[in-house]
């Protein structure tokens, strides 16, 4: 197992097209590091720059001790997870696993032994002889990671291995993947563009914007304190209200004629600044004893829960509040906004304004 230590990486394609700007970012060993962003942002291809399928244009990436800049895929001691599973498909499940072994030289009995030990791991001793064509998706994708566990590497890369299977699928085997890591201890690396996927697996979340880091860490920490607006709307499911506010005074935002508590307000804001305010749906308590009158628009109904969607002053929110808690024909909401969970970001940059 090793460390990954990424220090200022970046990718420049023909045309002067910069993809990743100066990254960094280090995962210490045994970890599990998640980048997470919108198509483009960059993330894929610092995945590869990683995995040796993209060249580094400068920066460094050291896996363990070594700087594998130059060193071949095939050297970096790695194992890649794909999006479409990348079986052979005249081959067995068997042969599928055991072949990157087979090309290393591995004694026949160390390759049974290990395959033999992936399949129980994965689920998946019954389909050794079958073909990927006999098997589902999310039986194909067990296949492709069985195969990267025989490599017994020191870096497992995922690539969106999710992103074809259904909904249900998805989450059954984001379980195991966690699961796996955690009982092989592994460093891994994982990209994908499910904010939920992000949150679930990470050990340590790094949310891409246009070829940059916007944020990084924990992921209670980049959802509770998102560093920007982008990354407020972005992780989050429904994602963070933003409306436009105006500053009243210390600790207070007007909401056109609606005026709400703020904790964490930048020292440099004075009466009269716009700024963004960031709300999210599950923060605004729902209640009778709530003083603030919200109009409501429409409902979605989720089962558990239920989405309103409504007006507050100028802004339009939607809340989240247990289903039940009110009655589903309601034209108006009672709410209690408690201010140490407003969020206020700067309307020129999205930065966020305050701790």
């Amino acid at each position: 197992m090793a460390e990954v230590t990424i220090s200022n990486v970046r990718k420049v394609y023909p045309g002067n097209v910069e993809a990743v700007k100066g990254v960094s970012f280090d995962i210490p060993d045994g970890g599990f590091c998640v980048l997470v962003g919108p198509s483009g942002c960059g993330k894929s291809t610092l995945l590869r720059m990683v995995a040796g399928l993209e060249t580094i244009t400068s920066g460094e990436c050291r896996i363990g001790k070594r700087v594998v800049n130059d060193i071949e895929p095939a050297d970096r001691d790695i194992a890649m997870v794909f999006q479409n599973y990348a079986l052979y498909p005249h081959m067995s499940v068997y042969d599928n696993m055991a072949y990157g072994l087979r090309n290393r030289g591995t004694p026949k009995d160390e390759i049974e032994r290990r395959v033999q030990e992936a399949a129980k791991i994965l689920a998946i001793e019954g389909f050794l002889e079958r073909r990927p064509r006999q098997l589902s998706g999310g039986q194909r994708q067990r296949v492709a990671m069985g195969r990267a566990i025989v490599r017994k590497p020191q870096v497992f890369l995922f690539d969106e291995p999710l992103s074809n299977l259904d909904a249900k699928l998805r989450v059954q085997m984001r379980v195991e993947i966690k699961k796996l890591q955690r009982a092989l201890g592994v460093t891994s690396i994982y990209v994908t563009h499910d904010q939920v996927e992000a949150m679930t697996l990470s050990d340590k979340l790094v949310v891409m914007n246009g070829g940059r880091i916007e944020q990084m860490g924990v992921p209670s920490d980049v959802y509770r304190k998102p560093a920007s607006k982008f990354v407020a709307t972005f992780i989050g499911s429904p994602p963070m209200n933003i409306a436009q506010g105006v500053v009243r005074g210390p600790g207070a935002v007007a909401l056109g004629d609606v005026v709400i508590p703020v904790e964490d307000m930048a020292a440099d804001l004075k009466p009269g600044d716009a700024v963004e305010v960031g709300l999210r749906p599950e923060d605004l308590a729902v209640g009778p004893g709530g003083t603030l009158d919200m109009r409501v628009d429409f409902i979605e109904e989720l089962g558990a829960t239920q989405l309103f969607h409504g007006v507050l002053g100028s802004a339009a929110l939607v809340i989240q509040a247990a289903t039940g808690l009110v009655p589903s024909d309601s034209q108006t909401l009672k709410l209690s906004i408690d201010a140490a969970k407003v969020h206020l970001f700067d309307v020129a940059t999205g930065m966020r304004r305050g701790r």
